[in-house]
């Protein structure tokens, strides 16, 4: 029962209220024969809301979240770190600023490597809006109240894009004579990280972090209730298509 209100409940709140609203809409237009422009209607209503479902979600986001697999014995001489959105003035326990949920869990995935390893933790991030956390300094600040020792954290922080992560990592890494980097970011962005820095002429071994879906799915009916993370889940993996085929055919 309590399964089954929150599968109505899904379809009163947005967005499923709006699929609602669409249907009905087209219900309208069809007994006003307006027959193409509510086929449309529909078609489009329908797209849209299966992008609104997990069910979907988890399949497109587990299939691009499987193209990596962390190595069970990671080696190297350093360990990237790519920012992912950090907040500029929120309070923490030893200063202000933090990061965001994705590059938080890069950030502890890259402290137990780090605590096996004990090589050099290069953070990238810059401050991409006027209103938005100098990434690498907030992530270096986490790091050293975590127990790394301040002489192995490398820091780039004029970075505003995974583009730029690269280009600017590959400069901190030929002046330290640093030539097995392991690419610490989310499973969902790996595919296009490692694009970015093939570009760069940099090998990375990538260890995947901030898995979001299981890799085994069951299906429940509550899967096809609509929902906005699951839109943004399906927006996320359809950016980083996108974004995967810039840089792979038109960036040089």
């Amino acid at each position: 029962m309590i399964y089954l209100l929150k599968f109505g409940a899904s379809f009163i709140l947005p967005p499923g209220i709006f699929f609602l609203s669409f249907i009905i809409l087209a219900i309208f237009l069809w007994r006003r024969n307006e027959h193409a422009i509510a086929s449309a209607f529909i078609g489009l209503t329908f797209v849209f809301y299966l992008l609104s479902t997990n069910l979907v979600a988890d399949s497109l986001l587990g299939n691009l979240e499987s193209i990596y697999d962390p190595p069970s014995d990671p080696k190297g001489d350093v360990i990237i770190m790519l920012g992912g959105g950090a907040t500029k003035d929120t309070p923490d326990l030893d200063g202000a600023g933090g990061l965001s949920g994705s590059p938080a869990n890069r950030l502890l995935t890259v402290v137990r490597l780090y605590n096996r390893l004990h090589v050099p933790i290069l953070v990238s991030g810059g401050q991409v809006y006027a209103d938005s956390g100098r990434e690498a300094v907030i992530a270096k600040r986490m790091l050293l109240s975590l127990g790394v020792k301040e002489s192995d954290v490398l820091v780039e922080d004029q970075s505003l894009n995974t583009r730029q992560n690269a280009k600017f990592s590959h400069e901190i890494l030929k002046k330290n004579m640093l030539v097995e980097p392991i690419l610490v970011t989310s499973a969902f962005h790996m595919e296009r990280a490692v694009l970015d820095f093939q570009k760069e002429n940099v090998v990375v071994k990538p260890f995947p972090t901030d898995y979001m879906v299981n890799r085994e799915h069951a299906f429940h009916y509550n899967k096809l209730s609509p929902s906005a993370g699951a839109l943004q889940a399906n927006a996320m993996v359809l950016q980083e298509k996108l974004r995967t085929l810039v840089t792979k055919y038109l960036e040089n």
